[in-house]
């Protein structure tokens, strides 16, 4: 395997989040009655940031779809699929840990909140962009489709996730009525929190991409294989 600067940097990163995020001091302002809730906010170390590092490799994936319908080339097929694949294993991840979270801190770990909603729908859509590509056989046809797919798909994903849930009443932070921009700021991440914070989604964004490229290369050999 090569080790790239960026495969280090993102070792680096992640293991800085894990120790750092776990002891560093929160805002004081935001302390809870019971501890235990207020513990609970280190989460934002780990279930923002696997969705910072979605959103950028479905980005990625977008690209090489639309690649693909100006150039049919396979290659940009395969990378559009893997990075949606990894994109669609971060995105549930964040939703599983935003329902731990949910559960401490709304008493519930489904509240059909607009937010988790549009994030359920948004996944569901991605794992549809799979479900497609396998129900067709044609190769050139099905790369076409889910290239088509890919673009209406990741713009419906913006406005499911960023958009629509910060025009309507929300539990989640940044929505209508509630005060702060999730993942961005607000009165209840302090210099210290971002400090974790940001090397967080970079080692997030560079631990997906390589798992991505891991992806490619499996991918690659496979095909590679199939036509000697």
């Amino acid at each position: 395997m090569q080790w790239k600067w960026w495969k280090i940097l993102s070792i680096v990163f992640l293991v800085y989040t894990f120790i750092f995020g776990f002891i560093v001091p929160l805002p004081y302002e935001t302390a809870y009655a019971n501890s235990n809730l207020y513990e609970s906010m280190r989460n934002f170390f780990f279930h923002v940031p696997m969705w910072f590092s979605q959103l950028a490799l479905i980005t990625v994936s977008l690209y090489y779809s639309i690649k693909y319908l100006r150039k049919p080339d396979p290659l940009y097929d395969i990378y559009a699929t893997e990075f949606a694949r990894t994109a669609t294993v971060l995105g549930c991840l964040g939703l599983v840990t935003g329902s731990i979270w949910a559960n401490y801190t709304w008493g519930s770990f489904w509240s059909n909140d607009p937010k988790q909603t549009g994030a359920a729908i948004a996944l569901l859509i991605y794992i549809a962009y799979f479900v497609l590509r396998n129900s067709m056989t044609d190769m050139d046809k099905r790369s076409r489709v889910a290239a088509v797919y890919n673009i209406f798909a990741y713009f419906i994903y913006i406005p499911m996730i960023l958009i629509l849930p910060r025009l309507t009443e929300s539990l989640h932070p940044g929505g209508k009525g509630t005060e702060g921009n999730p993942g961005l700021g607000g009165s209840s991440l302090d210099f210290k929190m971002r400090l974790v914070f940001y090397p967080a989604v970079l080692g997030w964004i560079l631990l997906g991409t390589w798992i991505s490229t891991l992806r490619l290369r499996v991918r690659l050999l496979e095909e590679k294989k199939h036509s000697a």
